[in-house]
């Protein structure tokens, strides 16, 4: 028997690997506490293939931990569960640090005191770990301007002068958290890699882009703005744009992204640098809106200079690497995934 424990195993990415999990493996089992931002009604998913088996409890409850590892003994573990909020992490910071830190820290406790040591960890970090990322200046130097201050963005100067954006590589730029959500993923990494190194357990870090895509929680404010954009047009308004609509995104579709979970749960050698994931293309915030409106038939979308501090102007994946270390290659481009989003948000009953 291989067995598969999926922590978060009943959101949005695990729902997604749910039935590719169930091919290959003999068992596969979700851990998740139906958190009500992602789930309004607290019941099993449809979206959840049935062959999983779903056990409710919460990552940071040493109880629920060994209730769960006294009938199973993963192979495999997948660790999703993770409070996302970019933004909500600077006012429930301790939500955050209690979900995604010290619900690993029991995981990894649990795993130990139960004597149940997996063979490989598959965990789903973030691009938000490189914050502002780094940049090039014109002479070929690489520099890490941090998070744009205020001021700057008050007088409506987006970008960094005399430098470009770079494309995030963990093997060429280096993690520079500017929230607590990212300080908390990135602890993950840090927290796994020293628990696996010592007890022989392989690792694979996945850091993903923006991820969006059928299934998304359309309750929840905190999971994007591609959802966001497309109940806008489909109400045939303007999606407003913020800054001057060139922010640089790499939306990723969960269809992708899901291949690349599963595939690090199978490849042999992966090795131990963590592995970025994306569409393999950058586009606009401008670009993806511009998409969504021309789907539904609604107006053009209007730059309207309001920022958020904090945001970060460019990010997107090199991914090459996971070309390379994973035997992955994106599917879907922009324009396939809108549609395969709007559609099903045009499905869904209730949905404005």
């Amino acid at each position: 028997m291989s067995t598969v424990l999926v922590t978060g195993g009943a959101g949005f990415i695990g729902c997604a690997i749910s039935t590719a999990l169930a091919d290959r493996y003999d068992r596969v089992v979700a851990f998740d506490n139906l958190h009500p931002q992602v789930h309004p009604q607290p019941v099993r998913p449809a979206a959840l293939d049935a062959r999983v088996e779903l056990v409710v409890g919460d990552v940071t409850s040493a109880e629920d931990w060994d209730s769960l590892l006294a009938g199973v003994a993963p192979d495999v573990v997948v660790h999703l569960a993770a409070e996302t909020g970019t933004g909500q992490s600077l006012s429930e910071s301790t939500r955050h640090g209690a979900v995604n830190v010290v619900g690993t820290t029991q995981m990894l406790d649990a795993l130990r005191r139960t004597e149940h040591l997996p063979g490989r960890i598959v965990l789903t970090s973030s691009r938000a770990v490189y914050g502002e990322g780094a940049w090039r200046q014109a002479d070929g130097n690489l520099f890490y301007p941090g998070p744009r201050p205020h001021a700057m963005l008050e007088a409506g100067r987006w970008d960094f002068p005399d430098a470009e954006p770079t494309a995030m590589r963990a093997d060429l730029v280096e993690p520079r958290p500017a929230s607590v959500y990212a300080a908390t993923k990135l602890t993950q990494e840090h927290v796994l890699s020293v628990w696996s190194d010592a007890h022989g357990v392989d690792l694979r870090v996945l850091r993903l882009q923006n991820v969006y895509g059928p299934g998304q929680s359309l309750s929840n404010p905190y999971t994007g703005i591609m959802s966001l954009f497309c109940r806008i047009a489909k109400r045939g308004e303007s999606i407003p744009l913020y800054e001057d609509g060139e922010v640089r995104r790499d939306f990723v579709l969960i269809d992708d992204v899901a291949d690349a979970v599963v595939r690090a749960t199978t490849a042999e050698q992966v090795g131990p640098e963590p592995i970025d994931i994306g569409s393999g293309e950058t586009q606009t915030i401008r670009t993806a809106a511009e998409t969504i409106a021309a789907r539904y038939g609604a107006p053009a979308p209007h730059v309207t200079g309001q920022f958020r501090d904090g945001d970060v102007r460019h990010a997107w994946a090199d991914v090459a690497p996971a070309r390379e270390r994973l035997g992955w290659e994106p599917q879907f481009s922009l324009k396939d995934g809108v549609e395969r989003l709007a559609a099903w948000i045009d499905d869904q009953p209730g949905v404005e």
